[in-house]
């Protein structure tokens, strides 16, 4: 009898490096963004944690840790603190360069197939956020799921619930 050896994919936040990759490629993105005068002014006044937070946020979604979910927010509430910032097109291009330089500075893998994901994500969430920041209601169940983002696999685009 052949046995045929099973090997597990690793998720998105596993290939990328765990917390601490999420956590420094935030981190330093952050800093960035307070020097930068397209996004400055949208950030301005952060709390010290925000950082942080997106780190938790991001990682769950690539399917880490229930950080986020389980003691900072939820999906919707990530949803509510973009509603009345107006974001614009530039500010939302400006955003996604920039996390793009951070994770490419950290180290986050650059590999053809994790950045078409990680590209796909951001383009994916910035574009909702600028949605939800020109809106004054929420579409979304307050207990929505968090979504779950992966390599493509079938049955879907790169998210699921």
């Amino acid at each position: 009898m052949e046995t045929q050896s099973k090997t597990t994919v690793p998720t998105l936040y596993e290939w990328a490096g765990g917390m601490e990759k999420f956590e420094a490629w935030t981190r330093l993105f952050y800093q960035r963004v307070n020097e930068d005068p397209i996004l400055e002014p949208v950030f301005r006044g952060m709390s010290p944690e925000h950082a942080r937070h997106v780190a938790h946020f991001i990682a769950e979604v690539f399917r880490g840790p229930t950080t986020y979910s389980d003691t900072e927010g939820s999906h919707y509430e990530m949803i509510h603190h973009h509603m009345g910032k107006n974001l614009t097109e530039v500010q939302r291009r400006r955003w996604v360069n920039l996390i793009q330089e951070a994770a490419d500075e950290v180290g986050v893998p650059d590999d053809p197939e994790f950045r078409s994901a990680l590209v796909g994500y951001l383009e994916w969430g910035s574009r909702l956020a600028v949605i939800n920041s020109n809106t004054d209601t929420i579409g979304e169940a307050v207990d929505a799921p968090m979504p779950k983002w992966g390599w493509g696999e079938t049955g879907g685009p790169y998210i699921s619930t």
